[in-house]
């Protein structure tokens, strides 16, 4: 079989690129090594100026108006006319965007597990029935996320990387809360981010700052000092790819947590994820034209890489900052929106 584009990976990255393609006229295949579509590691947030405004309101699980940040010394409470953040179930933004795709003719197949990538082809085994396909592409997109095989293919190594470790617990709870606590979180932060029925109860700190197993024992402290009682419960951990290095190699591409535009100081990527995969669609169909809103993302992405080194240097200046961030938002100096990865 032939394509004019292949996709490996069914996220957001992957489903938006389909559907672009697909819908200008591209023969595009989409390849998932997972049975089921829209299952992931992760918190689950999304903002106003990202995409809340873009998605069907089904996908959003609970919209906040108001945001609630700690840091070791103050709280700050934020508030707006219009929803700041939403919590999203990522199976029904997963299924939302694959039938969004299949609706615009991109071809889906899960269960297929790319061995092999050679030039202008792919190597597929389908983990079903075993069976191997090799299929040919024109153009080769990696949206298979941190430990993708593409990137690996193109010799692209990862150097700057943070870790994600969630809890999805029963229970209902009413405020989004960000804690910013060097002592315990690194440059990251603790988070709880309410769901339908759940709660999501997580840290994220930067790979190089923090082990994992640190993390996790930090975490669970902060959670029984907090109110939560993680125990019994399993914690599902997660590498974030933040070491952007471009997103066009001749005729393969890297799109979102592949190509490492997740970003560096909040772990936020379901907006990078679908601004770059729509990019490289239209890229494909219309090299000259320019990408406005994937040039910003690339922007920003910079700020929050660099500021996530800055704070990455010692506990001392992470508490300075997370202190001044705080205190800004407190006061209305500095504004949310400005420091999102939509800005």
């Amino acid at each position: 079989m032939s394509y004019d584009i292949v996709i490996i990976g069914a996220g957001p990255a992957g489903l938006a690129c389909a559907g672009d393609a697909a819908e200008k006229g591209m023969k595009t295949l989409v390849l998932e090594r997972k049975k089921s579509i829209g299952r992931k590691i992760c918190a689950g947030g999304i903002t106003w100026n990202g995409l809340m405004q873009k998605l069907p309101g089904y996908v959003a699980e609970k919209e906040f108006f108001s945001q609630y940040l700690y840091s070791q010394l103050q709280q700050a409470k934020i508030t707006s006319e219009t929803p700041i953040i939403a919590t999203v179930n990522r199976e029904l933004l997963g299924q939302y965007m694959a039938e969004k795709a299949l609706s615009k003719g991109a071809e889906i197949r899960t269960s297929s597990l790319v061995k092999k990538i050679d030039t202008n082809a792919v190597t597929v085994i389908n983990t079903s029935n075993g069976r191997t396909e090799t299929i040919r592409y024109t153009y080769l997109v990696g949206a298979d996320g941190s430990s993708s095989i593409v990137r690996r293919y193109l010799g692209i190594p990862v150097s700057s990387s943070g870790v994600g470790i969630n809890y999805q617990i029963p229970g209902e709870f009413s405020k989004m809360q960000w804690h910013l606590d060097g002592s315990l979180f690194g440059n990251g932060y603790g988070w709880v981010f309410p769901h339908t029925g759940t709660v999501s109860v997580g840290a994220y700190a930067g790979a190089k700052i923090m082990k994992p197993v640190i993390l996790k024992k930090n975490l669970l402290k902060w959670s029984h000092r907090n109110g939560f009682n993680l125990s019994g419960y399993k914690a599902q951990a997660e590498f974030i790819n933040y070491d952007y290095r471009g997103y066009r190699f001749n005729n393969i591409f890297l799109a979102g947590d592949a190509a490492g535009l997740a970003s560096g100081l909040t772990g936020e990527g379901i907006y990078p994820a679908i601004i770059s995969g729509e990019a490289i669609a239209e890229n494909i169909v219309n090299p000259q034209k320019p990408l406005t809103e994937f040039s910003r993302l690339v922007a920003m992405h910079g700020k929050h890489k660099r500021m996530a080194s800055i704070t990455g240097k010692s506990r001392f200046i992470r508490t300075v900052l997370s202190e001044i961030i705080v205190f800004g938002l407190r006061i209305g100096l500095v504004k949310f929106d400005k420091i999102e990865m939509a800005n």
